[in-house]
């Protein structure tokens, strides 16, 4: 299958269905004498391990990362890193009924179309489970980002019609409350909003939101390999995101010059700053400095308990009601997964910029060629 495959210099590739025996990703390029063991990896598929509210599935599993490869006393060695998660708690028999149908809003349809065959077990590779190798990888690379200056703050925007509110915004709150919003009050109506949506055996859709801190300026590509257009890439990629925006986003298409550019001032050490930010960080597909800010619009749960129109495989008309253990809502547990796919995306393009200056090279190698290598 194509399309398991990230990357130019940190590589990734995820492997794995929902019910098969384990999923996971395998990192190359990571360099050598990264401090990493499993403890780091686990942080983040912690969070977004299903089973810890009554808004996420069910299914019981401890998500506990293996690391295979990669690492030796506590320290990347510049070859593939292979972790593995082990599936201990799927129940197969609650999808065997669809092996015959195609579930609204799933790729059940699409599968069938281009491969002839589907794994009908949770949907197999277009499971929200494989989203287990991204985070992994995610962990890797915020782990790198860090000793880059690079960090993250990650949360639930909006559920449904609930939004949270700049006046109260409190980054501790994200991991006070289950749905992983820094609004207090927000959590607290978007979690009276899902109720109801249960108690109507329907599903919410929202919105998660990623601030990525520290970025140097001067990273990214200006033509086709444009800083938010591989973030695009990526987040796009999740199986439950269908829209993506930089900054003011689709605001901008509302707004005026004035009102739209970010004007430029001197800094106390001379450098040159933004004073606003509706960029979101990146001019030019190129990185400016300032925060990037980025948006996911994730749709509804597709698997809900209320009755919907659907056909078999032989195209006769049915109606079903879907079985089996599924979030009410996927936002709180893509929060992770954005922030995974960012961080991977953002550490995949530091790497490739080391290249993009034949000074940086020169200081790298030392600027005689006789001196022997690095200085």
């Amino acid at each position: 299958m194509a399309g398991s495959k990230t990357g130019t210099i940190f590589q990734v590739t995820t492997w794995g269905e929902s019910h098969g025996t384990g999923l996971g990703v395998t990192v190359d390029g990571c360099p050598a004498g990264l401090s990493l063991d499993a403890s780091d990896i686990q942080l983040y598929l912690d969070r977004r391990k299903p089973g810890q509210s009554r808004y996420a599935t069910p299914r019981k599993e401890d998500d506990a990362a293996e690391l295979l490869s990669g690492v030796f006393e506590g320290k990347t060695t510049g070859t593939p890193i292979s972790v593995a998660v082990y599936n201990k708690n799927q129940q197969s028999k609650d999808y065997s009924e669809i092996a015959s149908y195609y579930r609204p809003g799933h790729a059940d349809f699409t599968f069938d179309e281009k491969y002839g065959f589907r794994d009908y077990r949770g949907g197999g590779r277009s499971s929200g489970r494989e989203t287990v190798g991204r985070v992994a990888a995610g962990a890797i690379a915020a782990k790198l980002l860090t000793q880059l200056g690079v960090t993250f703050t990650t949360f639930t925007r909006s559920i449904g019609p609930v939004r949270v509110s700049d006046d109260r915004f409190c980054a501790e709150e994200i991991a006070k409350n289950p749905l992983c919003m820094p609004d207090a009050e927000a959590a607290e109506a978007a979690a009276a909003y899902l109720d109801a949506c249960m108690a109507d055996q329907d599903s919410s859709g929202g919105v998660v939101e990623c601030i990525i801190h520290g970025v140097p300026s001067g990273i990214g590509d200006p033509v086709f390999d444009k800083l938010d257009a591989a973030l695009a890439k990526a987040v796009m990629s999740i199986g439950a995101v269908k829209g993506f925006e930089i900054g003011d986003g689709f605001a901008a298409a509302k707004a005026t010059g004035k009102g739209n550019n970010d004007p430029f001032c001197r800094t106390k050490d001379g450098k040159p700053a933004k004073m606003s930010n509706h960029a979101g960080g990146i001019l030019g597909g190129i990185s400016d400095g300032s925060d990037i800010i980025l948006r996911a619009a994730v749709k509804p749960t597709p698997s809900i308990s209320a009755a919907q129109q659907t056909v078999r495989r032989d195209g006769e008309e049915i109606e079903i009601s879907i079985r089996g253990r599924h979030d009410p809502v996927i936002v709180p547990r893509a929060v992770v997964v954005v922030e995974a796919m960012a961080a991977i995306t953002v550490a995949d393009a530091m790497l490739v910029n080391m290249s993009a200056r034949l000074d940086a090279v020169k200081r790298f190698y030392g600027s005689d060629p006789l001196s022997g290598g690095r200085i």
